[in-house]
C-alpha cells in the first residue's frame, strides 16, 4: 500500500513535514510512481525575478490539502505512492548548464512520473526533453497568458519566453497535438499569433472561457490532444492577478481558480505523462493566495493522474 501524508488529525499541519502535502520523501519509500520535484530556478526571467523560491513557497502553502478529491472521486496518495523528491540545485549564473542538469536529473526519473515545481519556464524545455526520451514526440497543453513561443531575449535562445519554440525546432513535439490555454494580452506583433501556429500549437483565449465556458474548452482541448502522450505545463500566470499575484508577468483578464482547476479535470482519460507547474513568485504574493492556487493545481494534477492509473475512461 502506498505511504500517504502524515495523519493531520495527529499531527498538527503547521508542525508536519515540510514536504509537498506532508507526503514522504523519496527515500523514505522502496519505489515511486509520481515524484514531486522542485526546481528552483528564475534566471531565464525577463521581468518580475523570484520564482527560484516558487517550489518552497507552494510547499508551505500546500500543507491545507487533504487527501480525497471530491470532484474526481479519487484519493490521489492511495491509489499511487506519491514523493516529494525535494529540490534540484542548478546553476543560478548560466542557463545552459542550469537546463542540462534539470534534463539529466528529469531523466534519471524514467519508471516514476515528475510533477515539477518552479522556477520559472524555462524549466520545461529540458523536461520536455526528458520525456521525449521515452516517450517520442508529445502533445503539450500549455497554460499561460503568453504564447512562449518568442525566439530570443537579448540574444539568448533560452528563456522562460522561449521553451517551446526551442522544443518544437528541435522536434519534440506532436504539431498535430499541441495547443496554449488562457492566452491574453498585448503581443509585439500579429505575427507572432502566426509563428506560433506553424511551430504547432493551437489557441485557446482567455476569453474563450466567457463565449463557451469551460465545458466547450474542455471538449476543444480533448480534441487536439488526442489519444498519445501529453505533458501539461501550467505557468500559474494563466490565473487573473486577482486569483494569482506572485507572479512575475502578470496579465489583467485571466482565468478565476475555478475555471483552471475543472479544466485540469478535463485531462482525466488522456495519456498524461508528466506535468509542471511554473512561475510562482512568492515575494509579490498575498495572503498566500498565489501558493494557495499553485498548490491546488498540482493536487488535481496528480489527481488526473491517480485516475488514470485506476484505468478510469470517460
Amino acid at each position: 500500500m502506498p505511504i500517504g501524508p502524515v495523519d493531520n488529525s495527529l499531527i498538527p499541519r503547521y508542525a508536519g513535514p515540510p514536504t509537498f502535502a506532508q507526503l514522504p520523501r523519496v527515500d523514505q519509500v522502496a519505489g515511486a510512481d509520481v515524484a514531486v520535484l522542485g526546481v528552483p530556478f528564475d534566471s531565464g526571467v525577463s521581468y518580475r525575478p523570484g520564482a527560484r523560491f516558487g517550489p518552497a513557497h507552494i510547499r508551505a502553502a500546500s500543507k491545507l490539502l487533504r487527501p480525497y478529491n471530491p470532484a474526481l472521486d479519487v484519493a490521489p496518495f492511495a491509489v499511487q505512492q506519491v514523493v516529494d523528491a525535494g529540490d534540484l540545485a542548478v546553476n543560478p549564473f548560466d542557463i545552459g548548464e542550469a537546463v542540462a542538469t534539470i534534463e539529466a536529473a528529469a531523466r534519471t526519473y524514467r519508471n516514476t512520473k515528475l510533477l515539477t515545481l518552479g522556477g520559472d519556464h524555462t524549466i520545461a524545455l529540458p523536461l520536455l526533453r526528458a520525456v521525449h526520451a521515452t516517450h517520442g514526440p508529445i502533445g503539450v497543453v500549455h497554460f499561460d497568458a503568453h504564447l512562449d513561443t518568442w525566439d530570443t531575449y537579448f540574444g539568448e535562445p533560452t528563456t522562460h519566453g522561449t521553451p517551446f519554440r526551442r522544443a518544437s525546432e528541435e522536434g519534440l513535439l506532436d504539431r498535430e497535438r499541441c495547443l496554449h490555454v488562457g492566452i491574453r494580452g498585448p503581443l509585439y506583433a500579429a505575427e507572432d499569433l502566426t509563428a506560433d501556429g506553424v511551430l504547432g500549437f493551437q489557441v485557446i483565449r482567455a476569453d474563450d472561457y466567457e463565449t463557451g465556458g469551460v465545458a466547450d474548452v474542455v471538449a476543444r482541448m480533448r480534441r487536439r490532444l488526442g489519444d498519445g502522450p501529453v505533458y501539461v505545463s501550467v505557468d500559474i500566470d494563466v490565473l487573473d492577478p486577482a486569483h494569482a499575484p506572485g507572479t512575475g508577468t502578470p496579465e489583467a483578464g485571466g482565468l478565476t481558480s475555478r475555471e483552471l482547476l475543472n479544466t485540469l479535470r478535463g485531462l482525466v482519460g488522456l495519456d498524461v505523462i508528466g506535468a509542471d507547474v511554473v512561475e510562482v513568485a512568492p515575494a509579490y504574493d498575498h495572503a498566500e493566495i498565489t501558493g494557495v492556487a499553485a498548490s491546488h493545481v498540482a493536487f488535481e494534477l496528480l489527481s488526473v493522474l491517480a485516475r488514470n492509473t485506476t484505468g478510469y475512461r470517460p
